[in-house]
């Protein structure tokens, strides 16, 4: 268990996004500001979540 929560596995790479950071309206920030072609992306089954380094024998079935 101290593995998964080492601090390498704990901030992964940054992935690339479907949906660009963007906010309505521009106020104190550094967000750009949404636009008629930011159009968000819908996927047909829920998000894959994968531990990396993870050790053989916690992968085991019962």
């Amino acid at each position: 268990m101290t593995s998964i929560t080492a601090k390498r596995n704990l901030n992964p790479k940054r992935r690339h996004r479907s949906y660009p950071r963007v906010v309505k309206r521009a106020r104190h920030n550094s967000y750009r500001v949404k636009r008629s072609a930011d159009t968000g992306s819908r996927y047909a089954s829920p998000a894959t979540i994968r531990l990396v380094n993870l050790p053989r024998e916690l992968t085991k079935t019962a």
